[in-house]
């Protein structure tokens, strides 16, 4: 049976041990071993039950005041090893605040992309929504509902890339089917933009590539015509480029526009000289087309116009070769950002 004197007894070895202690695997010993239910505390403590009656409140107090100055010094102890390792971990990981910090590159957009961008603003601004569609195209939106008979050139496969198996399905040559698709889910009015990614076997020179970016527009509505058309191309060439940029129109031809012309402006290609440029084509919709889609053609008239957005960003920085805009040349996209 312990006394209160051996309860001070215990309690004097156990604050020793715990003062000794120099790590917290040593704290963590001192802990089990002196308040663990092996201890000599505990032991101790349930004790004092059997003890006569007029002893145990003296006992037990002794047991309560032991109790409270080990827990207290494991805690002080605790702590104070835990002050030891932070102050030595961060002597030994010292960080030189002078020294430049990691450099972190900031990302951007392509330039393709930023073209893309500002354009869609830009015609936003005007009224049109933005539409998408299938890169993997069928026969009759590619061609047949623009207006493309058959034999025509664009409809060989010295053209347009068809997936294996026949005529039937090719990698889109133009984002038209993009307006066919929009005309056969709605009613007049319409007008969008849709922009996106564009094949065809071209890689001729600088200023072409087999795949490449387009945007073509298309509005329906009554009453459109070529003044209304020239006005909208002549509105964004001003937005985009400013007033400086000289540009042209010609008349040409396109299956699905009737009449058609192109918009050609001043460029400097890789050797110095100055050149016409073709920047868009555009046109009047072909009554046909009109007609395709399910619309009455005598209420119902609009234009059409398409451009490339490579052709775009290169007028637009003075870049010589498209070419360079698809080699992920991180010193040429740069220049951009």
């Amino acid at each position: 049976m312990s006394s209160a004197g051996d309860l001070q007894e215990i309690e004097r070895q156990a604050v020793a041990a715990i003062a000794a202690a120099a790590t917290p695997d040593d704290i963590e010993a001192a802990r089990v071993a002196h308040t663990g239910r092996k201890s000599p505390l505990a032991e101790a403590l349930a004790g004092i039950g059997s003890l006569p009656p007029e002893q145990r409140g003296e006992v037990g107090k002794a047991g309560n005041t032991a109790r409270k100055a080990i827990e207290s010094a494991l805690e002080e102890r605790t702590t104070a090893i835990q002050a030891q390792a932070l102050a030595s971990r961060l002597d030994e990981e010292r960080v030189d605040i002078t020294l430049p910090g990691d450099r972190r590159d900031v990302g951007a957009l392509h330039p393709i992309m930023q073209v893309r961008r500002e354009i869609e603003d830009i015609f936003l601004g005007m009224g049109y929504a933005i539409a998408d569609g299938p890169e993997v195209e069928t026969d009759h939106h590619n061609f047949t509902a623009l207006n493309t008979p058959e034999g025509h050139p664009a409809r060989s496969m010295s053209d347009t890339l068809y997936i294996e198996g026949g005529h039937k399905t090719a990698l889109r040559p133009q984002t038209s089917p993009v307006q066919v698709r929009a005309m056969e889910a709605q009613e007049p009015p319409i007008y969008l933009i849709a922009p996106g990614t564009v094949y065809r076997r071209d890689d001729v020179d600088a200023t072409h590539s087999p795949m490449f970016h387009q945007l073509e527009g298309l509005a329906i509505d009554e009453g459109l015509g070529m003044a209304d058309l020239i006005g909208t191309l002549q509105h964004f060439i001003t937005e985009f480029f400013g007033e400086s940029l000289e540009s042209r129109i010609q008349p040409h031809f396109f299956p699905f526009t009737e009449p058609s012309i192109e918009v050609h402006v001043r460029w400097t290609d890789k050797r110095g000289r100055a050149t016409w440029l073709e920047l868009l084509g555009a046109g009047v919709v072909d009554p046909n087309v009109i007609e395709g889609a399910g619309y009455d053609s005598e209420r119902w008239t609009g234009f059409a116009f398409g451009l490339g957005l490579d052709r775009i960003a290169m007028v637009r920085h003075g870049v010589p070769d498209l070419r360079l805009m698809y080699e992920s040349d991180l010193r040429f996209l740069g220049q951009f950002s």
